[in-house]
């Protein structure tokens, strides 16, 4: 709720929401900064197996257009992780009706393969890029958000399975993100 305070965390607007939890525009009074809180909506245990593995991946990934998470916290029972407060705009909100032309578009699309390409050589998997997904700085950087559903290389040896097998404990043969930004095989419930 805006104007609760979750530890030192003071919650100052909601910025957005999604299957899994709410982000919240937030200020760290120990650190005196501003900060994204997302805190986890679907409090079951797959739920918060599926926030920690969204935790570790982008803990695992130090690149300038990868959103940096700061913690992942606990108060009075509410899961949260706190994270980089990225001030721009989603790209899903710039993006015009006949697309972006080739001078605009380049910036935007190299920086987002370039940290793609950064969480595949760490083994992640994004799962769920969208223009919704990615944020983009009045000086025009670019950040890729939400690895709520991200998935390790590592996750798919060790169970030996399909990507539907595998899919943050949610039943066999589930398959979550937005169907018009899947990739085929994940339509398919193929590994990507």
């Amino acid at each position: 709720t805006i104007g609760r305070r979750l530890g030192s965390y003071d919650v100052v607007a909601l910025l957005g929401a999604g299957g899994m939890g709410e982000v919240y525009h937030a200020h760290d009074s120990r650190l005196q900064r501003d900060v994204a809180l997302k805190v986890l909506q679907i409090d079951n245990p797959e739920g918060r197996q599926r926030f920690r593995r969204e935790a570790l991946a982008i803990a695992a990934l130090n690149h300038p257009n990868i959103i940096t998470i700061y913690s992942v916290e606990e108060v009075e029972g509410l899961p949260f992780l706190t994270m980089e407060l990225v001030d721009g705009v989603p790209l899903n909100t710039i993006i015009p009706p006949t697309g972006l032309p080739l001078a605009r578009l380049l910036p935007i699309a190299i920086p987002i393969a370039e940290a793609l390409a950064a969480a595949h050589r760490k083994g992640i998997v994004h799962r769920d890029l969208k223009p919704a997904n990615v944020m983009v700085t009045s000086e025009g950087r670019v950040k890729v958000l939400d690895f709520g559903l991200a998935k390790t290389l590592e996750d798919e040896a060790e169970r030996g399975a399909s990507q539907t097998d595998t899919y943050a404990a949610t039943g066999y043969g589930v398959t979550l993100g937005t169907v018009a930004y899947m990739s085929p095989e994940q339509a398919r419930g193929e590994a990507v």
